[in-house]
Formats: C-alpha cells, structure tokens, sequence
C-alpha cells in the first residue's frame, strides 16, 4: 500500500511535500532542485537505483500545465518503485530491485511548476508576473486588444481550462532546440506570434529556465533513453528526424503493447520543439513521449487510477528494458 503519496491534484505545495516525505521515508533516494522557475519554485529530481552505474532512464512529466494527471503519475509510480526496492517484492511482476541493481531511474515530475500552480490554484499564484499573466489571457481573446488598465480583481477562471504555458508565456514543449526555427515558422502562420496561453516556442530555444533546467539535467547524465508524459490520446510518439535509433521503433511496439496504446507520430504544432525532438537529436539515443489517457484536457482526477493501473507495467518496463 502507499505510504506517502495522496491521489492529490499537485500543485506545488503537495509536490514539494510529496518529495520531501519520500526522501526522509526512503534514504536510498537522491533527491534534488535541478533548477528554478520564473517564480523560483523548485523543480525537483529523485532518483532510485544504482546511481554509479552509467545505465540511467528518465521519466519527466508535467511539461503542461493542463497536463497535471503527469504528475500524479510519476510520483506515485515513484513511491511504488521505492516500496517494491525497500520489500523486495516484485512489482507488475517486475524484479526492481533486481532491475535496478545496475542501472537507476530519475523522475522529473513537475517540469513546468508554476503553469501547473496557475491552472491548480488560479492567478494569485502568479505573484510578481500577475500583470503579465493577466495582459496574455485578455491579449489572446478574440477582439481583445492591450489593456492598460487590468484590475486586480481580474478574472482568470476561464484560463485554468486553457493555459498549457509557463507563467512567462512560452510552451515549455516548444521551447527545445530540435527544429525550434520550423516550428516558430508554423506558429507565426497559426497568428501566435508573441507570449501566448499555448503554443508560442518563445523568442529563443531554451529560453525558459524550466527547459534549460532539463536540457542541463540530460547534458550531465547520460541517459541511455528518456520518457516524456503528457496527455491525451494513448499514444506513444517514438521518432524524430534521421537520428532516431533504428531499435526506437521495437521499443514504442514493445512499450505500446503492454498497455494497449498506438505507436505514432505527431503533427502540425507539434512536429517539433518537444522535448523527446531534442533528446534524440542532441544525443541519438531513444526517446518517447507518451500521451495519457483519453478526453480533454485537464484529465478529471477520477481518471487518474484507471490510468495508472493500465500503464504501470508499460512505464516499469521503460525503466527496466
């Protein structure tokens, strides 16, 4: 049974509480801020295994702020991960201990904080970027022009179905250095040309500190193959351009068919800029990005242990295969 994590939405106060409970129940795990947000929130790490050994696997969720199911995920796979090493009981039917005597798993749950805390918590949670949150949200209606004259009372509610950004504005899964100039060539010709509630890559790949924070987290571990989760549509994206691994595709198969989803390919928006773009691109090794569950976005909680339950075995099998 789990200990620690609570079936809780994540905003940031549960994560950083979730993560600093794991940490004192499990001393095995290595837990640390690879970096900061805009709004200096923590984006943290834990990793499990043998962290000596150069056979790493990264699993990274909450790119999106609508997308906080990811979250969910990671950290209570992340805490049944621990139990099983602590037990030594197998988990899914998965040796971890074993699994995990000569290689280590790191989870990124919350790449992107403060979207998440926007969309969780409303625009309080924006603190010093308030007004421009507020100029973004009011500048990408329809017939809206720059108001000079926001109120504090101003009404972000409708936002929280709609905001996938940081709170600076920029897609954090556009904002990657993997065919980023395509990408914004497509956005300018979509009308999103300037910090947007979604889609907008930013003025400059790795421009956001949440992007950099991960760029620099996979530039100093040498990940033999990452994880990315989002939601939503069952499916498992697997290439990107002609330094995809010839043995990603098996691997999608392999992954997919434990749990049901579709290996495929993303299009239009987003074709590029993502972060599994970038990881097979900088290092030519394997990459995924798994879109979970069905419906729109954000998922409901209730959602949450189904989705769990289906994709627990296909996400152990990516630490281990």
């Amino acid at each position: 049974m789990n200990t620690i994590y609570q079936n809780r939405t994540p905003d940031f106060k549960t994560v950083s509480s979730t993560v600093k409970a794991l940490e004192q129940r499990y001393p095995f795990i290595k837990v640390e801020s690879i970096g900061q947000s805009h709004l200096h929130r923590d984006i943290f790490s834990l990793t499990i295994g043998n962290q000596r050994a150069e056979n790493a696997v990264l699993l990274a969720g909450g790119f999106h702020a609508l997308e906080w199911i990811t979250v969910m995920l990671l950290l209570r796979l992340c805490e049944d991960v621990c139990l099983s090493m602590e037990s030594k009981k197998p988990l899914a039917g998965i040796d971890i201990a074993k699994g995990l005597s000569d290689k280590s798993v790191t989870f990124v749950p919350a790449v992107n904080p403060d979207g998440i805390e926007l969309v969780l918590n409303g625009i309080d949670s924006a603190g010093l970027l308030y007004r421009k949150v507020a100029e973004i949200a009011t500048n990408s209606l329809p017939g809206q022009g720059k108001n000079d004259e926001l109120s504090v009372n101003f009404d972000f509610s409708p936002w929280q179905t709609r905001w996938q950004a940081n709170a600076n504005g920029v897609d954090i899964n556009h904002n990657f250095d993997a065919g980023w100039n395509l990408l914004r060539k497509l956005e300018v010709s979509e009308g999103i040309t300037s910090f947007a509630p979604r889609q907008f890559g930013g003025y400059a790949p790795e421009s956001e500190p949440e992007t950099k924070a991960l760029c620099d987290l996979c530039r100093r571990v040498p990940f033999r193959h990452a994880m990315a989760f989002h939601s939503q549509g069952e499916e498992i994206y697997w290439h990107y351009g002609r330094h995809t691994p010839e043995k990603s595709r098996l691997m999608a198969q392999v992954l997919a068919s434990s749990c049901g989803y579709t290996p495929s390919h993303p299009s239009g928006l987003a074709s590029h800029g993502g972060f599994k773009d970038w990881f097979i691109e900088a290092f030519h090794r394997p990459s995924f990005t798994v879109e979970v569950g069905k419906g729109q976005n954000p998922l409901p909680i209730e959602d949450f242990l189904p989705i769990y339950t289906r994709i627990q075995e296909m996400m152990l099998l990516s630490i281990v295969i």
